[in-house]
């Protein structure tokens, strides 16, 4: 009899243990089976997924309520111009450091120098952070005029003047979004998951609340001032998980490990700098191409946001610190147990993402219906919207394997080659939307987005493949193939489910289209995992025995 995948993974010895917060520091002497590394993989994955699925469903809600307070308007264009400024710093300076560089560095830090090291070089991350940022946001007040007109070009000119009023409203939280990301590395880097899972969470709701309240009385405003206090809250979050003690202010950017980020940074940084070139030449396209449609491409992306946060992010996220502590042990960075913890993440995104894609393709109507067409969001904005979804979702699979990749690179310290199959991709997106644009006009975006997932996921498997010498027996393509089959069937049905529910509920009401959507889900659902254990998909066996022998004990 063959032995199962999973259990013959079990036989062989990995280094490290990925741990949850309340779990033990690694011990030298017993080092832990590769089943019980997979095992806490997959609880930080659920704990980092239960924060995904809070702040996901949470950040619909905002969506919701933004789309119900303001509809597709100008408004709500000069609303995303404000957000996009500071957003797009943060991501460029700060949040593109965390997994690429601060993790990594850290991990290698806790790792082979212990905590005291650990602790100095958080001190002076956050002075450092502090000071620059702080510089930033008072720049942000003085030049917002100028920020907003070279992003939102094709606005007019009400737009513009309100988009600057909410930017020097957005741009402080910029100093909040930039310590939180400091602090929720470090975390990650010990393996405490708990606080940053939620963190999301936390901003998305205090978003909601804030709009709830204020918008009545001042309009979009509440939700510049949303962003805000959600920005303050997830960082007073994280708080609980440092070590006050352990932390001095610092000023000193000649550190070892200072320097260490910057170099792994550089060709993030370089990348992230074209990409915001390239994002702002979306938003000129979007806004070009009709009012209210930068808003319809946001709301699109929400819903993508959803499944990949739930399961590439999460996975991703979880897996890092392991990797990259197995990269610190090991100096060639590609041994069994790195390749079989890799192989583990790649095969858990495909089980989980495939089916979350065909469902969201074949419901994209009654999904966006349901969630926004509400007030002044009206039916044609629906179709706009739910057409916009499904040219993203053709990329959503190979962007969720695809930021496992770039963190496996990123977890042997080696930010060079992700960011070099990046620009090639960027440019592929650029030449896609400027050929199609003409034809398909705002929907080129969309198409051209997907193209650039599947030329970075498979440039990205190809030269990683390589470096590592092969991945092993780890039976990806079997997986893949029994995932997609067990999707294909449940699309099938759903497609000839869901317009039978539709027709059965009878006239259009709140509570039928939320019967149709949960209806056909829980029935999709069910279609999956009688198909997957039809095929003997092992890794959804391997998820349902491990949840179920955690619900004992």
């Amino acid at each position: 009899m063959r032995t199962p995948y999973c259990a013959r993974l079990s036989s062989k010895v990995d280094p490290i243990l990925l741990q949850s917060q309340n779990e033990a520091e690694i011990s030298a002497e017993t080092p832990p089976t590769q089943a019980e590394t997979n095992a806490g993989v997959a609880r930080a994955s659920g704990v980092l997924a239960l924060g995904n699925v809070a702040s996901r469903v949470l950040g619909l809600v905002r969506e919701t309520v933004l789309a119900n307070q303001f509809g597709a308007s100008a408004s709500v264009d000069a609303f995303n111009i404000a957000l996009i400024i500071p957003r797009t710093i943060h991501d460029l300076l700060i949040a593109g450091h965390v997994n690429s560089a601060i993790v990594p560095v850290l991990s290698e830090a806790v790792t082979t120098q212990g905590k005291q090291a650990f602790w100095q070089l958080v001190s002076v991350l956050i002075t450092l952070v502090t000071i620059l940022i702080a510089a930033l946001v008072v720049l942000m007040q003085i030049f917002a005029p100028q920020l907003v007109a070279l992003l939102g070009g094709g606005s007019d000119a009400e737009t513009q003047r309100l988009a600057v009023t909410l930017l020097r409203l957005t741009s402080p939280a910029l100093l909040f979004l930039a310590l939180f990301s400091l602090v929720s590395g470090a975390l990650y880097a010990l393996r405490r998951f708990t606080l940053p899972a939620f963190a999301a969470a936390i901003f998305n709701g205090a978003v909601v609340i804030t709009m709830l309240l204020l918008a009545p009385t001042i309009g979009v405003t509440a939700a510049a001032l949303g962003w805000l206090v959600g920005a303050l809250a997830q960082l007073v979050l994280q708080l609980p998980g440092l070590e006050w003690r352990q932390l001095r202010i610092a000023l000193r950017p000649s550190h070892p490990g200072v320097k260490r980020i910057a170099l792994l940074y550089a060709p993030v940084m370089l990348s992230l700098i074209l990409d915001t070139i390239i994002r702002t030449f979306s938003y000129n396209i979007a806004s070009g191409t009709g009012a209210g449609n930068i808003g319809i491409m946001n709301w699109a992306t929400t819903l993508i946001q959803f499944p990949h946060g739930l399961v590439g992010t999460a996975i991703s996220i979880a897996i890092l610190p392991t990797l990259a502590r197995q990269a610190a042990l090991f100096a060639e960075g590609g041994s069994q147990a790195f390749k079989d913890t890799l192989g583990l993440g790649l095969r858990l995104v495909i089980v989980l993402i495939l089916p979350a894609t065909v469902g969201l393709f074949v419901m994209a109507n009654p999904i966006i219906g349901l969630l926004f067409e509400h007030g002044q969001f009206t039916p044609a904005d629906t179709q706009v919207a739910a057409q916009a979804l499904r040219y993203y979702l053709i990329g959503l699979p190979f962007a969720a394997l695809d930021l496992l990749l770039i963190y496996a690179f990123y977890a042997r310290q080696d930010t060079r080659t992700p960011a070099l199959i990046g620009f090639g991709s960027l440019l592929i997106y650029l030449v896609v939307t400027i050929v199609l644009l003409p034809t398909f006009g705002l929907y080129s975006l969309m198409i051209a987005d997907s193209v650039k997932h599947i030329v970075h996921a498979s440039v990205s498997a190809w030269v990683l493949h390589r470096r590592l010498d092969g991945m092993g027996e780890q039976r990806l393509m079997r997986t893949l193939v029994q995932t997609a089959l067990a999707a294909l069937l449940m699309g099938i049905a759903l497609s000839w489910i869901d317009p039978m529910l539709e027709s059965w509920l009878g006239a259009s009401s709140l509570l039928r289209e939320i019967a149709v959507v949960v209806g056909g889900g829980l029935i999709s659902l069910a279609v999956f995992v009688a198909a997957a254990l039809l095929l003997r998909i092992e890794e959804l066996r391997w998820l349902v025995t491990l949840v179920r022998s955690r619900l004992r004990a």
